[in-house]
């Protein structure tokens, strides 16, 4: 019995590749001999589709773009933008590696791109300004990434996460002196530790926020 022969290599498949190797190891710790050792070839092979580890991180983050949804053209914008957000969010839940990569890049691929063109375009559609279409891309992302950013770093976050989180706040209690935070202390027992809570719920909430406030400045006409 012969062993099934391997794909051959093409760039694609190497994307891929570093893709699910940094889903597991992070970015930082992605190497071209780890990741030829994932795709079981030697490390000068990939070389023939790639220019190095930069050219590989380029098409990663074009990669990534490429799994968030487009605003949907037949939506209201506000509705639109915000389906992009949620589909983005979990795309960066993926790959926790990649939120201080997705603006980062000199040389953007197609996924990319298309993706800035659509959000744009969208943005436009709803009636916004080109200076409020600055100012709502800047905001919307900002709070994207940063949040991913927070929720990536959250020791009780995720499908594995580090620590429960009544174990967390318990040690934190336990180590404060008597009497000590009084706020955080109420924040932590009658909210965080009660049924349902999760951090993660106030992505929609802080993103209704910016859309709604976004809204308001182009009926306004602040920024036209």
């Amino acid at each position: 019995m012969t062993d099934k022969p391997r794909d051959p290599l093409t760039r694609d498949r190497v994307l891929e590749g570093a893709v699910a190797l940094a889903d597991k190891i992070g970015v930082d710790a992605l190497t071209m001999r780890k990741l030829a050792t994932a795709l079981g070839v030697k490390p000068m092979t990939i070389y023939h589709h790639v220019n190095g580890k930069e050219d590989i991180i380029d098409g990663m983050v074009d990669l990534v773009f490429s799994e968030i949804a487009l605003p949907p053209t037949d939506h209201d914008w506000k509705l639109a933008i915000r389906e992009r957000c949620l589909s983005a969010r979990q795309a960066l839940k993926r790959h926790r590696w990649a939120a201080p990569l997705m603006e980062s890049r000199t040389s953007p691929g197609p996924a990319t791109m298309t993706h800035h063109d659509a959000v744009i375009g969208c943005l436009r559609r709803g009636g916004l300004s080109l200076q409020l279409t600055a100012h709502a891309y800047a905001t919307i992302d900002a709070f994207l990434y940063g949040f991913a950013l927070q929720e990536a770093s959250l020791p009780f976050e995720g499908e594995t996460p580090t620590i429960q989180l009544d174990e967390l706040a318990a040690g934190l209690v336990a180590a404060f002196p008597e009497g000590a935070y009084p706020s955080f202390l109420e924040f932590t027992t009658d909210h965080v530790l009660k049924p349902g809570y999760s951090f993660g719920a106030s992505f929609e909430f802080g993103l209704d926020l910016i859309l709604d406030g976004l809204e308001r400045a182009s009926v306004d006409g602040r920024f036209d």
